[in-house]
């Protein structure tokens, strides 16, 4: 008879652990599967493509942040939009924003300056796209390329949905980190992103 309570006892723990790890499974799966999917091979246009900011040095930006600016360049190129704009703040210390270090590279890159527009607000992705969303608003936008790392993808899309942005994923693997464990780590990292914007909306 006493076996019995340890029995029940196991399976309430069983039952409690799936219910756990049943969220952040089915997050985890999604997020890879956002990764690896580009909406720019289905939607032939939108009205601007976002940039997302990342680190950058002195106006320089860093190796990740250049993958993504190359990355919206060629999709500008390819004409897919007829705008960029790139988004992120100064971070604490720094001279320029995100947004004008990535605006002075594109220039660079022969990208026309009537086509080029900052968003220079916000120091998380989703301040950055709040930000994003009242330039867009300004400028007559509703649609947009989402331009990370592909991690990104599923967060950065439900964001960009839920402030009214038609938003689609098209990251770049030119800015991801490079090896398998580091990979890993990115997935993880953003599994447990994705499921606390849904929780608490931040």
């Amino acid at each position: 008879m006493g076996s019995r309570p340890r029995h029940r006892g196991v399976l309430v723990a069983l039952i409690v652990l799936g219910l756990v790890l049943a969220p952040i499974i089915a997050s985890a799966v999604a997020v890879w599967r956002a990764a690896h999917t580009d909406e720019a091979s289905a939607v032939d246009r939108a009205d601007v493509i976002l940039v997302l900011g990342a680190a950058q040095y002195g106006g320089q930006p860093s190796p990740i942040f250049r993958g993504r600016l190359d990355h919206g360049a060629l999709l500008y190129e390819q004409g897919f939009a007829d705008r960029i704009m790139v988004l992120g703040a100064r971070q604490r210390g720094d001279e320029f924003t995100e947004a004008e270090a990535g605006v002075s590279y594109l220039l660079g890159q022969g990208i026309p300056s009537e086509a080029l527009h900052i968003s220079p607000r916000g120091s998380t992705t989703l301040e950055s796209l709040r930000g994003a969303v009242l330039e867009m608003r300004e400028l007559g936008l509703e649609s947009a390329f989402l331009v990370s790392d592909p991690w990104h993808n599923l967060r950065i899309r439900r964001m960009a949905r839920d402030l009214g942005i038609e938003g689609f994923a098209s990251a770049t693997w030119h800015s991801a980190a490079r090896s398998q464990s580091t990979r890993l780590q990115g997935y993880a990292r953003e599994t447990f992103a994705y499921l606390y914007y849904r929780v608490f909306g931040a």
